[in-house]
């Protein structure tokens, strides 16, 4: 009895790392598979360490998805939304702490 209370204590404290470690690296993957020149390991886990500090996981979803489609970036800009409004402020001052943190990697 006391086996199964034990394996099922570690199942539940693991579980959540295993949830946070897949979840976890959006913005990294993202950066590591775009085309871009500057994109090293070091660039984008900076990137990513920014993200964790100054984003939310839907935040980081949405801005990842930049490095795909540039123009998407474009049109959340120009959007009317107030949501898309938000992040935009949300997403300008990511970039400026980025520049801050992780300019000197280029």
């Amino acid at each position: 009895m006391i086996k199964y209370l034990s394996a099922a204590l570690v199942a539940v404290l693991i579980n959540p790392l295993f949830a946070t470690a897949l979840e976890a690296g959006v913005m990294t993957r993202a950066c590591m598979q775009s085309d871009r020149e500057a994109a090293s390991r070091r660039m984008c886990r900076c990137i990513q360490q920014v993200a964790d500090q100054n984003l939310s996981r839907a935040d980081q979803k949405l801005a990842a998805s930049f490095f795909k489609d540039p123009h998407k970036a474009q049109k959340i800009r120009q959007s009317d939304s107030n949501s898309h409004e938000r992040f935009w402020l949300r997403y300008k001052e990511f970039g400026s702490v980025v520049a801050a943190s992780c300019g000197h990697l280029r």
